[in-house]
């Protein structure tokens, strides 16, 4: 029973070969799915290929800057469990070329960000936002976004604390 299993796998897999070879890799509609048949025309297998991400500015081919937060700390205080807070730290481009922030990122996925999309021109001001939702969380809280940028460093680390309270009852 097991030769039979791996020869069954071995015939599949040179199936799948042959048919992409067959049609070019084309698959006929835009080539993110195609099937996979066997030897007789039955679709053994559907493929679905993920494009790759599409990026509107790679930040590593941008001429360097430099990037200014007046705090990269802040702290909520006490926080009733499930409320959810905001903050916003605002940035300078302190640089002589313009800043991207390519990517804002969460430690925990409790939390939510936005930041100024478009570049930022030397001299000028930008912001990121972390929302935070406190749903689920007890006691002292410490989470962290990592903002990616054109800068020397690339990864700059904004943090923000509380303490999450039961509600009053």
């Amino acid at each position: 029973m097991k030769k039979f299993s791996i020869l069954a796998l071995a015939v599949l897999l040179f199936v799948g070969f042959q048919s992409c070879q067959k049609d070019g890799g084309n698959t006929g509609d835009n080539g993110n799915s195609g099937e996979v048949t066997d030897a007789s025309g039955n679709n053994v297998a559907e493929v679905t290929k993920v494009p790759p991400p599409t990026q509107e500015t790679n930040v590593s081919t941008l001429p360097p800057t430099s990037i200014a937060f007046p705090d990269m700390k802040h702290d909520f205080g006490k926080i009733t469990e499930g409320e959810v807070v905001a903050h916003t730290f605002s940035f300078k481009n302190t640089g002589d070329n313009p800043l991207k922030i390519e990517n804002v990122k969460p430690s925990c996925g409790c939390t939510t960000p936005d930041w100024t999309r478009e570049e930022v021109a030397p001299g000028g001001e930008g912001f990121i936002k972390v929302e935070f939702d406190s749903k689920g969380k007890s006691g002292q809280q410490t989470k962290t976004v990592t903002v990616t940028s054109n800068t020397p460093e690339r990864n700059t680390v904004l943090t923000f604390s509380g303490e999450v309270v039961k509600p009053a009852q």
